[in-house]
């Protein structure tokens, strides 16, 4: 078996249809608000159950990781999902893991974890309905770090992200979202890849 996975229209794989597939464009443009979430709220949340926000963090991303195992063990899919996530971990749960991971990693760098966070939850699915228009792959990755380096501007006018960074990052957060494999989904790449690079430029800033 390829370890390559063929691009096709997600619509067809969706689970619910084209009704599932709007449902899951809209989840994953909802995940927009966790980062939000996690500097305004986070203390308060930690406070409410007696917890450190790191706590809280790394218990709702390990709680979702046996979820997803005990979903992979029944081979169910629900409403929104593809129909072959059934026998491979989930594109929510891959995307859950890695936004876990970048709040444990760098949690007192907003400027950075709300860029990266939004280029995944923005810009992963915008990229997929460029692609669905029939762009081809060149056209796909310009406009895609258009749209993506406009997020990270965005992020340097309101919380100093540095220019610098967002023209770098741009590109490599749309060629990470590229690698189509079958061990690992775009929302894990599209995250760890850049978190990586950010890791090591922390030192620059």
């Amino acid at each position: 078996m390829s370890e390559q996975v063929e691009l096709t229209d997600p619509v067809d794989h969706s689970v619910g249809g084209l009704s599932g597939h709007l449902f899951r464009r809209g989840f994953h443009i909802g995940m927009s608000a966790l980062p939000f979430v996690y500097y305004k709220l986070g203390d308060d949340i930690a406070d409410f159950v007696s917890l450190e926000k790191m706590q809280v963090v790394s218990m709702l991303t390990l709680t979702l990781i046996l979820v997803e195992a005990g979903r992979l063990k029944l081979g169910i899919t629900i409403f929104g999902q593809r129909d072959y996530e059934s026998k491979q971990v989930s594109a929510l749960a891959w995307g859950a893991f890695a936004i876990g991971m970048t709040f444990m990693i760098i949690p007192d760098m907003p400027e950075l974890v709300y860029p990266l966070i939004l280029s995944l939850s923005l810009g992963d699915p915008f990229l997929g309905e460029v692609r669905r228009k029939g762009y081809d792959a060149r056209s796909v990755f310009t406009i895609g770090s258009i749209f993506i380096l406009a997020i990270w501007l965005s992020c340097a006018y309101f919380i100093d992200t540095k220019v610098w960074i967002c023209l770098i990052m741009a590109p490599i957060c749309v060629a990470a979202e590229w690698p189509r494999l079958r061990w690992i989904d775009d929302n894990a790449t599209m995250l760890l890849i850049p978190l990586s690079v950010v890791i090591l430029l922390v030192p620059w800033l």
